[in-house]
């Protein structure tokens, strides 16, 4: 291994490589959005450029050596854990924003600047990105787009896939894939990008993006909202988004369990949110209502957006489908509410405990949600379970404590959320990807034939087997 890493030293330089033993902490460093630490890599690599990880990766294909890719490790299915036998390539060097283009409402980048960088140069340049979500401060554009990523505006503007026009990829063997699209129209033959975005690093490591950007909108009114029941909730959707005329951009739910925690709990000082203040403050509204709804809609202009939205509120009110309704009066207070919206942090007094994404039709989750929690009881009387999700676009994050830490309760408890999505047509996995910790329960979701086709796929793609070795698929 030392000759092997002289010779990636020769190719990325002495800042480009970190060895364990040489570099105080070099593979100590978190791996999952807990900040869990499974890096038992004996180096890190980190290239500075696309041609410095195609020269890496010639080489590691040459000899066989697997690679595990790291962007900023806020994942939630290990898929960033790497084992002794596998090299750690992290695109923490490749964080350069080339270019800007106002016009095409484009921005091309390297993939490991992160998101709220992206974020904050759309916003610099009077434009809008259109990906949001809680770890926007350590999370990077290239493993947002390597996992499709959702977040919170998902209901308006699509996943990480409808961000994206263009990718740069390093494929298994060092060839580099440019495909580099500017346009919002190109239909000459395969859209390539489409095999990496959500491959989870499998398949190619994605090195340079072609982001689409929109135009900023000026105004952003908010408010939390409190109803008693899940048909309510539903209701509501159908009826804020008629109302808004296509303005609404988030419609974020939380269920009692998870509000009063996230409101009672301080965020903690990690890399899972850069969205929180150090003070929660008296909650919006307080913590007796059986379900919480975060109401976002963008628009163009102050008073008749804002109209438009107060009477979509009262109208709401009138019929009963919300309870309780507070209107965020500043921006401060806009933030107050996704603090305890993205307060996810506060749910590790739970540990040890699972946290499950999964989806499903809207239809289906009240059905889905009595079958699960049924299953859960039969397990156990006395497990906390906290639901949020982005209800608008079917997605929904279940935490579920498991109150001994065995492999056996874990399966358990996990079997017990994901078989009553089977005959559902749910996902086991809306937006954070399959990694390890799903790849099990794939099944699940995915009938025999899509999992053969994948499996095809990765072994064109990468037939030594390389490339973040047995994540999603075995």
């Amino acid at each position: 291994m030392n000759s092997f890493l002289d010779k990636i030293q020769t190719l990325v330089g002495p800042e480009g490589l970190l060895i364990e033993g040489n570099i105080e902490g070099s593979t100590q460093r978190a791996t999952d959005g807990w900040g869990a630490q499974e890096c038992l890599a004996p180096a890190i690599i980190r290239p500075a450029n696309t041609a410095e990880l195609s020269e890496v990766m010639k080489l590691c294909h040459e000899s066989g050596q697997k690679v595990v890719t790291h962007g900023g490790c806020t994942n939630m299915t290990r898929g960033c854990a790497a084992g002794e036998d596998e090299l750690v390539i992290s695109l923490e060097r490749m964080t350069t924003i080339e270019a800007i283009d106002t016009t095409n409402r484009t921005m091309i980048v390297q993939a490991g600047v992160p998101l709220q960088v992206v974020q904050e140069n759309a916003d610099a340049n009077d434009l809008f990105f259109a990906l949001d979500l809680g770890a926007r401060g350590t999370a990077t554009i290239g493993g947002n787009i390597a996992t499709n990523a959702g977040g919170n505006q998902v209901i308006r503007y699509g996943m990480t896939r409808e961000q994206v026009l263009g990718l740069e990829v390093v494929l298994a063997d060092g060839r580099i894939l440019s495909s580099m699209n500017q346009m919002l129209k190109n239909n000459a033959g395969y859209d390539l990008k489409h095999l990496f975005i959500g491959s989870e690093g499998t398949l190619g490591i994605i090195t340079r993006a072609v982001l689409r950007l929109r135009p900023k909108m000026p105004v952003c009114t908010s408010a939390l909202v409190a109803t008693d029941q899940f048909s309510n909730m539903a209701k509501l959707l159908n009826h804020m988004e008629k109302s808004l005329g296509g303005k609404l951009s988030a419609f974020e739910t939380m269920w009692q369990s998870y509000y009063a925690i996230a409101c009672r709990t301080k965020p903690m000082s990690n890399h899972m949110s850069s969205h929180t203040s150090n003070d929660m403050g008296k909650p919006p509204l307080p913590d007796n209502h059986p379900l919480y709804i975060l109401i976002e809609a963008t628009g163009a202009h102050q008073e008749s957006d804002s109209e438009q939205f107060l009477q979509a509120l009262d109208t709401a009110l009138s019929e009963s489908l919300i309870t309780d309704a507070v209107l965020a009066e500043s921006g401060q207070q806009q933030q107050a509410m996704w603090a305890i919206r993205d307060n996810i942090p506060a749910l590790m007094s739970y540990q040890p405990m699972v946290l499950f994404d999964i989806s499903l039709p809207i239809s289906e989750m009240e059905s889905y949600l009595e079958e699960m929690q049924k299953n859960l009881s039969a397990i156990s009387n006395n497990l906390f379970v906290g639901i949020l999700g982005h209800l608008g676009d079917g997605n929904l994050h279940v935490a579920v404590q498991l109150n001994e830490d065995s492999t056996a309760r874990k399966e358990a408890v996990e079997h017990a959320v994901y078989a009553p999505l089977q005959n559902r047509g749910g996902s086991i996995s809306g937006e954070h990807g399959i990694g390890l910790e799903k790849k099990p329960y794939l099944h699940f979701s995915r009938n025999k034939t899509e999992i053969d086709v994948m499996r095809q796929l990765k072994q064109l793609f990468d037939p030594k087997r390389i490339l973040n070795c047995d994540k999603v698929i075995d």
